[in-house]
């Protein structure tokens, strides 16, 4: 039998439950109503759940991990076959609007630059770059001084000139001797070609921002490379992300978020000690790279006495990192994923091989005014590169002011993510889209064709700065090796998922090659 009080104690129960059941639902209710007048007339998209938005997992859109989709790329491009090419996503209360297409692109960063050219407060971008640099740093008076100065500076240094081009060479001499000689000690296992790669498109934005070139064996440098990878890695596919929506995790004192705290002191040794090395030994009339100059350009406003000058070295501690991330990670997967569509596709790295043969020949390197003699191999390498976009969403912009856009009201603080990969899969500009065809890109008369909607390294004013030296080192890179060697997949190996592993850069999943020397001629190794 119940007691009284008992009954009394289960009835007490069930109404507090229901009275928090009711605030809940109450908060909710006015959670929604908030939203939808702060969000009146915003894009469409899947209905956001309270406090997540529309994101679970690491954070990945829900609605895409129901579609048991691999790459978030295709996902958000498989939601605008929903919503249309200009649709919203909540990152918890945060608005984000994703382009896709390039009609919804080019108008927003071409004809809107004004609006769509600055960059979010995202926790953990912001942790570790202070919104400084070049990259990630707020659009603005500061920004484009600072962009303006290091881009004249590189180019002073030889940015896009041929007088650069001694440089690339030199390091891929030593790609090739190592490529053979690991070829020959793996046994038919194949080579990791990774390192050898990532080392020497390294050392060439190291000479224009640095001044040096580093062994590929040199264990500081390799450790450098290692660690700015993992930092990538960290802030991109683990449990870090949730800096993003919490903060406070930075400091937690476990797992991926002390070891992300030991890599950005790591790299903040590395790249001072170089900083603190170039002020003890600057000889203003022989400055020898842009970190020299910048010191300089400090020293030149510090004499004219400049107020509230944005020169500091706190300021080139970030703009060094931006280039030397942003120098070496793009070039190098766009390299490894043309080597691997080469094997993948042996009919087309064959005829490569006949272009650069009857160009080139067989007793001199391939150089930079071979170029617009290889059609075809400007094509392949275009073709990779619409393929296997390098940053796939760009660098997330944000709307600095509301602005009406396609009859859409986006608010201002709006993140928008161009979705590149849905510009160079547009089934409206390309035919067969998801078709690999270096061919699209030329005429009936074999001559190169240039497309308006090929953007790899973006539109308006956030475009790549690095974009000219990145073509000057692939172009240089795959022709030199595709002359001298044959590349093939070892025997019995199924080649790498083309899917890629996505980060802030796209880069091709791990694979191994077998190298062939193509002539017994060594004038080209």
């Amino acid at each position: 039998m119940v007691s009284l009080s008992g009954l009394n104690d289960s009835v007490l129960l069930n109404a507090n439950v229901a009275a928090l059941i009711i605030i809940a639902l109450a908060l909710v209710a006015l959670y929604q109503k908030q939203r939808n007048l702060r969000y009146k007339n915003i894009p469409p998209g899947p209905k956001p759940w309270p406090v997540v938005g529309n994101f679970g997992g690491f954070l990945v859109p829900s609605c895409i991990l129901r579609k048991r989709i691999i790459n978030p790329t295709d996902g958000l491009a498989e939601l605008a076959k929903d919503y249309g090419n200009i649709y919203s996503l909540f990152v918890g209360s945060q608005l984000m609007v994703v382009l896709n297409g390039y009609e919804a692109v080019r108008d927003a960063l071409s004809n809107h630059p004004e609006v769509f050219s600055d960059r979010p407060d995202i926790p953990t971008v912001t942790i570790l770059t202070k919104r400084k640099g070049i990259v990630f740093a707020p659009y603005g008076p500061v920004w484009r001084k600072q962009r303006k100065f290091c881009h004249t500076t590189l180019r002073s240094f030889g940015l896009g000139k041929l007088s650069l081009e001694p440089c690339i060479k030199e390091g891929l001499a030593t790609i090739k001797t190592e490529l053979l000689r690991l070829n020959e000690e793996c046994g038919g296992a194949g080579v990791d070609p990774s390192p050898l790669i990532g080392n020497a498109v390294s050392n060439v934005i190291c000479t224009l921002i640095l001044g040096q070139r580093f062994h590929h064996e040199d264990r500081e440098f390799r450790t450098m490379l290692d660690l700015m990878a993992r930092g990538l890695e960290i802030c991109m596919n683990s449990p870090a992300v949730l800096i993003n929506v919490f903060p406070l995790f930075y400091w937690l004192p476990f797992g991926v978020f002390r070891e992300l705290r030991q890599v950005e002191r790591d790299i903040t040794v590395f790249l001072k000690r170089i900083i603190t090395k170039h002020r003890a030994t600057l000889d203003a009339d022989n400055p020898r790279d842009l970190t020299d100059m910048y010191l300089m350009e400090m020293q030149a406003q510090q004499d004219a006495r400049e107020e509230d000058s944005s020169f500091t070295e706190d300021y080139l501690f970030y703009i060094i990192g931006d280039l030397f991330i942003a120098g070496t990670d793009t070039t190098t997967n766009s390299v490894l994923w043309t080597l691997l569509y080469m094997v993948i596709y042996p009919d087309i790295q064959d005829k490569v091989q006949a272009e650069i043969d009857e160009v080139v020949g067989k007793h001199r390197v391939p150089s930079l005014t071979d170029k617009g003699s290889l059609p075809f191999t400007e094509a392949t390498i275009m073709e990779v590169q619409r393929m296997t976009v390098a940053v796939p969403l760009a660098i997330p912009h944000m709307a600095s002011e509301t602005t009406e856009f396609r009859g859409y009201t986006i608010p201002k603080g709006t993140v928008i993510l161009p979705n590149l990969w849905s510009v160079h899969r547009d089934p409206t500009v390309w035919d067969d889209a998801d078709s690999f065809n270096p061919e699209r890109f030329l005429d009936n008369e074999g001559k190169l064709l240039r497309k308006e909607c090929f953007i790899p390294f973006g539109i308006g004013r956030r475009v790549c700065m690095g974009e000219q030296l990145a073509k000057m080192e692939l172009f240089l890179t795959v022709t030199s090796l595709l002359q001298a060697f044959k590349f093939r997949l070892p025997e019995g190996k199924r080649p790498p998922p083309l899917h890629g592993r996505f980060g802030l850069t796209l880069a091709p999943c791990p694979f191994t090659v077998c190298v062939t020397a193509r002539n017994s001629e060594t004038d080209v190794l």
